[in-house]
């Protein structure tokens, strides 16, 4: 599948502008493909308790399972001026587990699979019940 990284990144702007971020001013928003070809974004909303704070990459991967679930496969994520930044390594674990580590992430660095970016990973498959026969 060839993606419009371009565009990907236009759209987490976009939504970038509408994060709630009162406290730090740091805008934050992502952008992502499903395996349907849905578009999905996410913003940052700030709380007071600062603890409680939804991060853009949560947004995205609520919005996955909110419009019908399915897998990710391309994600970026970008600050309030656009540009592509890191997601910090609580999102790194939210998408991995939303796309594998076959997701696609685009960063400062260029395009990496998750897999590069969280190495690894603690998944789903960890769970599994080792000793069951």
């Amino acid at each position: 599948m060839s993606v419009d990284w371009p565009a990907l990144q236009q759209a987490a702007t976009e939504v970038a502008a509408r994060a709630y971020a009162p406290y730090s001013r740091f805008h934050v928003g992502a952008a992502g493909l499903a395996d349907d070809g849905r578009l999905l974004v996410g913003c940052n909303v700030e709380n007071a308790g600062y603890g409680v704070t939804l991060c853009a990459e949560c947004g995205l991967v609520s919005q996955l399972h909110a419009t019908g679930g399915g897998r990710l496969t391309h994600a970026v994520c970008v600050n309030g001026a656009g540009e592509v930044i890191m997601p910090c390594g609580r999102c790194r674990q939210i998408l991995y587990e939303a796309g594998g580590p076959e997701l696609e992430l685009l960063t400062p660095d260029g395009v990496w699979t998750m897999d590069r970016v969280l190495p690894l990973a603690f998944g789903p498959e960890d769970l599994a019940d080792k000793n069951a026969r």
